[in-house]
């Protein structure tokens, strides 16, 4: 959802972020065995169930493991969790390589 701790306190800051339908209003606050975390990052929708709990921080591999993604599922031109959509006709790299590429032999 965020990537780092100060863009998830934005997030709460922002009224972003709700825990059983209530809204979040400081970082700290705990959650329970059971309790569903629904938050808003900038274009999409995020919902998880609170399965179990750690004792201490680990690995994303372990982290997965203790909650349950109730997200609904993202659109086809949507890139993901880590990255936006693509928005506008800018190109990529790898287009312009390829723009690139194409000038050079009709040249």
């Amino acid at each position: 959802m965020a990537k780092t701790r100060s863009a998830a306190n934005r997030l709460i800051a922002d009224g972003r972020v709700r825990i059983n339908g209530k809204r979040v209003r400081k970082p700290s606050r705990l959650v329970q065995l059971g309790d569903v975390i629904t938050a808003t990052p900038p274009g999409r929708l995020v919902v998880w169930r609170v399965l179990n709990a750690a004792e201490r921080r680990g690995p994303a591999s372990l982290a997965r493991m203790l909650y349950e993604d109730l997200s609904p599922p993202l659109e086809r031109n949507e890139r993901g969790p880590v990255g936006e959509a693509r928005v506008g006709n800018r190109p990529t790299k790898r287009d312009r390589r390829r723009i690139d590429q194409f000038r050079a032999l009709s040249s």
